[in-house]
């Protein structure tokens, strides 16, 4: 046997154990100011498309108490998860609902920080240079 290798010991699996007894609340905040501002993006129905349309155990609409989705105003909503749930999830269902609502070509969705997300303009302005002459 060689001196550097190491085993995997039965106190690492107790870790893993041991956390499934634990609480975990998780906080993501959907920041969506500027579309709000400029009045094409509705907070209020994409609050309610995030609590339709999230997935509990498998199933849509069972929110419960596991999961709330509040709209805090000024185009910021609120997502708390009291059990495991994905950043990732949250961005999916948010470019499905501007996918819907035909602002996907307008808007992106970028994690500004860890459990924040933003909604910004994506960059036009650059392109009349590029144009091809004849």
């Amino acid at each position: 046997m060689v001196a550097g290798t190491k085993r995997p010991t039965a106190s690492a699996g107790a870790k893993g154990a041991g956390k499934k007894g634990q609480k975990v609340t998780q906080k993501y905040i959907i920041n969506a100011t500027q579309p709000t501002t400029d009045r094409i993006f509705d907070p209020s129905a994409f609050t309610t498309f995030l609590q339709q349309r999230i997935k509990v155990e498998g199933r849509t609409g069972n929110l419960g108490d596991a999961i709330t989705v509040s709209n805090l105003g000024d185009g910021r909503i609120e997502v708390v998860s009291h059990q495991e749930f994905s950043g990732r999830y949250l961005k999916y269902l948010t470019k499905k609902f501007l996918k819907k609502q035909q602002l996907r070509d307008w808007l992106r969705v970028v994690s500004t920080s860890k459990g924040e997300y933003s909604l910004k303009f994506f960059n036009v302005v650059g392109d009349e240079g590029e144009e091809e002459e004849d």
